[in-house]
């Protein structure tokens, strides 16, 4: 969208609703009712996104399928089980930059991020320390301190976190540089999410995975709060690994299959140590029963098991609108809707928050954190009770996520209009 200037009132929210050119995609999820039976203003994509209305269709085929069929389905549905996740495939590839070879749907996000530091963090005496966030999702620092310890090695010593400086909010690249410079001799994996879930703040992957490659180290991403959010180019930033799940902006429902990401460079590398499955081998040769392990070439190889269809059916529902908006086009809302909302919050004198948020577009996803000073968990609570539905992380952070695919202007207009009073109250 182009660049515009803002106004406060009502009747603007309303106008650039209508003039949105991505306005009519709402109408394609299920917004959540009030008691009174509105539409909630739901500003929680980051941590659920809404059901598509085809969703419900694509999971009942699969039903009837089996029903119809039963193990049959496997090879005479009208969507075969077996090649079911291919399905995904080329839509994933477009949504995060990457060559279809590279990208596989498969597993959870802490799952496949386990299956990609079995193969990729390869600590040695000298080189075994990974760098990550000081507030990234617990499930990451979790999964990086037990392959630490799984390794022999020393969290406390090998776990090197990096914060904001005293005073700064978001962490300056220009400080992982150095960081990387300093010590990338030590560092074995560089791991960032690609936006911080606390915060909301965009790394710049790019320059990062400069940086770590040219002192040796390699590096990955966790793209939790990026996929279907930023326009990712993965292949081009030449990553070596990324993982991301699909019930967030990707709208793939609760417990959705998840995503991963294996540079091509890698693809044939059967010299890496992997954790290996019946799904990953070889799909020419996998009736066989061979009792040794032939990869697919590329991201297929990482694969375990056979994934949920029931899953991967809701995904699609979602991924098909995702290559119809185009995430260049969402993505372009995106920045103006977000901004909107921090202009509006902007408005009135209001000493009880700040937001946490870097203010440049280019680095924060669709995401607002205000930071509170009173009021607390009781302010969210109240704006749930007002059917204003967002997210609250201890201690003192109210996260908003505008989603361009179904949040309006006038969503953005209607939570800063009552956030602010009870702020304020």
């Amino acid at each position: 969208m182009p660049t515009v200037k803002f106004e406060a009132g009502r009747d603007f929210a309303q106008a650039m609703t209508a003039a949105d050119p991505l306005a009519a995609y709402r109408d394609r999820f299920h917004i959540p009712k009030t008691s009174a039976g509105s539409d909630c203003v739901y500003l929680c994509g980051h941590s659920l996104g809404l059901q598509p209305k085809s969703a419900r269709a694509c999971v009942e085929q699969e039903l009837q399928e089996w029903a119809r069929l039963g193990v049959e389905g496997h090879f005479h549905a009208r969507n075969p089980w077996m090649p079911y996740h291919e399905l995904l495939t080329a839509p994933t590839a477009r949504l995060v930059g990457a060559l279809p070879s590279e990208v596989v749907v498969m597993n959870s996000l802490t799952v496949n991020l386990h299956l990609m530091m079995v193969s990729f963090y390869r600590p040695t005496p000298s080189r075994n320390k990974i760098v990550i966030e000081s507030s990234a999702f617990p499930s990451d620092q979790y999964a990086v301190q037990s392959q630490i310890s799984f390794h022999g090695y020393d969290p406390a010593a090998s776990l090197l976190e990096i914060a904001p400086r005293f005073g700064d909010t978001a962490i300056r690249t220009e400080d992982i540089e150095t960081l990387i410079a300093e010590k990338g001799q030590q560092i074995a994996l560089v791991l960032l999410g690609g936006v911080n879930y606390y915060t909301g703040q965009a790394f710049d992957c790019s320059r990062i995975t400069e940086a770590a490659q040219a002192q040796g180290c390699v590096v990955g991403f966790d793209m939790a709060h990026a996929a279907g959010n930023l326009q990712l180019q993965l292949h081009d930033w030449g990553v070596d690994f990324a993982v991301w799940c699909s019930y967030k902006y990707l709208n793939g429902g609760p417990g959705c299959v998840a995503g991963c990401f294996v540079h091509e460079r890698h693809a044939r590398n059967q010299e890496l140590p992997r954790f290996a499955g019946w799904w990953g081998h070889d799909k020419s040769s996998r009736f066989q029963m061979p009792s040794r392990f032939q990869p697919i070439a590329g991201a297929e190889g990482w694969q375990l098991s056979n994934p949920s269809i029931l899953s991967m059916a809701a995904l699609r529902a979602s991924m098909e609108i995702f290559d119809e908006a185009t995430i260049a086009r969402l993505r372009a809302k995106s920045e103006t809707l977000t901004s909107y909302l921090e202009f509006l919050l902007a408005q009135e004198e209001c000493e009880n928050f700040s937001i946490l948020t870097p203010r440049d577009p280019s680095q924060r996803g669709a995401q607002l954190s205000l930071q509170l000073k009173k009021g607390g968990r009781g302010i969210c609570e109240r704006l749930a009770q007002r059917g204003i539905i967002c997210d609250w992380r201890e201690p003192d952070i109210l996260r908003v996520a505008p989603v361009p695919l179904y949040n309006s202007f006038l969503d953005a207009h209607t939570f800063a209009d009552k956030c602010l009073v009870e702020m304020k109250a």
